[in-house]
């Protein structure tokens, strides 16, 4: 009974740690925005650079055209949605999180729970079969 309490109490305690520290309080600012969106972008020119890392002078008209976008009023991914537009969908450093490329961000997840399960399966075997 008390190993289930301390179970518990623990996993309390790790979901209030992982809420506190992925909860912000105040909403990012201008430039915080366009530093976040300008990582997600490749730069046009540099190999494998994001617009944010590169100094070249297309990297720069683009970083100017986010801060732009910002003071209109353009959400991130309207943003994001218009250069790959402008520069095709391989510009964007972060895949989509729909349909197909989706999968990119599940398939991970479901496979680190179907893990876990498996081995809490075989531990309770295990303990079972070294109780019996």
């Amino acid at each position: 009974m008390k190993l289930k309490l301390s179970y518990g109490l623990m996993a309390i305690v790790l979901v209030g740690a992982l809420w506190a520290g992925t909860t912000r309080n105040e909403a990012p600012t201008a430039e915080e925005r366009a530093q976040a969106i300008a990582h997600t972008i490749m730069c046009p020119v540099c190999r494998g650079q994001s617009v944010a890392d590169s100094d070249s002078p297309a990297a720069n008209n683009i970083r100017i055209d986010i801060s732009r976008r910002i003071a209109n009023g353009e959400s991130d991914d309207e943003i994001r949605d218009g250069f790959a537009r402008q520069l095709g969908p391989d510009v964007l450093l972060r895949p989509s999180s729909s349909g197909f490329a989706g999968l990119v961000w599940v398939l991970p997840v479901a496979a680190f729970v179907v893990a876990a399960g498996g081995i809490a399966f075989a531990f309770l075997r295990w303990r079972r079969w070294a109780t019996a």
